[in-house]
């Protein structure tokens, strides 16, 4: 706790803030703006090259462009069409053919916590600690299975040329009291749009793949420029601990 003597300026609650902290506050406010500004500025200019290559990618949605790109090396392209799994993957315990399926085995385990509490003895209060014990599932293995190939426009892709859309959870199954197993799989079928470098008769690897979005609503969703949005709710929180954290020190020096 901060503690003063004979000084002005305002008081809040554990702290005081005198009127030159407030105005070295000032300046801290307007030196993070300044950077801010320049920050974003060059976020901006990022999104714009961005925007320049989706407006000038090629947009294609038959399959025999979508060959002829790649065998002409057209370059990015947005291109809309069905993702399949061809070589589908399961456990037999589970029921469903998946594109991407997890097993996640979890251990009841039981834990001891210290905890400090309050009593009263003899009219007094008091603190004390003991040990408490509880229980959570905890995760003790994972495995996984990836189908080889894929099958987007009907051309036949390995499936590491595509960022595979996220697994949804499908069931739980007991073995024990104390065990577990939690499966989550990728449904073996979508409809989308990737982004993607058509070059040397394939595409870029790592391709991503929005799923249950056309070629303009892909577009608009990575030209929307959220990245300056989020940087600014980042910095503004910045700024702020920056003030406090400021303000809340011994700033002799100032006096």
């Amino acid at each position: 706790m901060r503690r003063y003597k004979n000084r002005r300026g305002f008081d809040f609650c554990d702290f005081e803030i005198t009127k030159r902290e407030i105005i070295a506050s000032v300046v801290i406010i307007a030196v993070m703006s300044l950077i801010g500004v320049l920050i974003s500025g060059k976020i901006s200019e990022h999104q714009m090259d961005k925007n320049e290559i989706y407006n000038k990618a090629a947009k294609i949605e038959s399959t025999d462009l979508f060959r002829y790109g790649m065998d002409t090396n057209v370059g990015n392209a947005f291109v809309y069409g069905a993702l399949e799994a061809v070589d589908t993957v399961t456990y037999p315990e589970i029921d469903g053919e998946y594109m991407y399926v997890e097993k996640v085995k979890e251990k009841y385990t039981k834990h001891a916590r210290t905890v400090t509490k309050t009593r009263t003895v003899n009219g007094k209060s008091e603190t004390y600690t003991t040990t408490e014990t509880y229980w959570t599932w905890d995760v003790i293995d994972i495995e996984d299975m990836t189908c080889k190939e894929l099958s987007f426009c009907e051309i036949t892709f390995g499936s590491d040329k595509f960022d595979i859309p996220g697994a949804d959870y499908i069931e739980t199954i007991k073995e024990s009291s104390h065990i577990r197993y939690k499966y989550y799989g990728t449904k073996p079928e979508f409809e989308g749009t990737i982004f993607a470098d058509l070059r040397d008769g394939t595409i870029s690897e790592n391709t991503d793949f929005y799923a249950d979005r056309t070629i303009e609503e892909t577009v608009d969703y990575l030209e929307s420029g959220y990245g300056t949005v989020l940087f600014w709710i980042f910095w503004i929180i910045l700024t702020a601990a920056c003030v406090y954290g400021f303000c809340y020190l011994e700033n002799e020096w100032l006096e």
